[in-house]
């Protein structure tokens, strides 16, 4: 090999290499993951969460929203539900789901049959959590 080429080559190589591993490590760092793993802490957070997120589009509940397991949840395929009232006596339906397969969430807020958050994939101070 010349030394020319040998110029060529060496941090040719060398960036193939970097290249690669910052693939490596990207597809390794980026999964998503659940912020809820479980059931019954997707169940127990969704009230807070849901109500922070209502309080910041100016929408009061009369009371605590109130959760429950929807039909067909698994242990890898979380599904839970939350009804309440708004100060207006606006229903409220809350829904929130997560895979684990996917490691995506979405939440669905409707205030009288309406849609106030859709497909969302965080709630209140999750969001902003996610953001920082």
């Amino acid at each position: 090999m010349t030394r020319k080429k040998a110029l060529i080559v060496g941090p040719a190589a060398l960036l193939v290499l970097a290249l690669a591993g910052a693939a490596i490590a990207y597809l390794m760092l980026s999964g998503d993951e659940l912020r809820y793993k479980t059931q019954n802490a997707l169940r127990k957070a969704l009230p807070t969460t849901a109500a922070a997120e209502l309080h910041s589009r100016g929408v009061q509940l009369t009371s605590p929203l109130k959760c429950k397991d929807l039909p067909g949840w698994t242990k890898s395929k979380l599904r839970a539900s939350c009804t309440g009232t708004t100060t207006d006596r606006q229903d409220v339906q809350v829904l929130g789901s997560g895979e684990e397969k996917s490691g995506k969430a979405y939440y669905t807020i409707l205030v009288g049959g309406r849609p106030v958050v859709q497909n969302a994939p965080c709630l209140g101070a999750d969001c902003r959590h996610e953001d920082g």
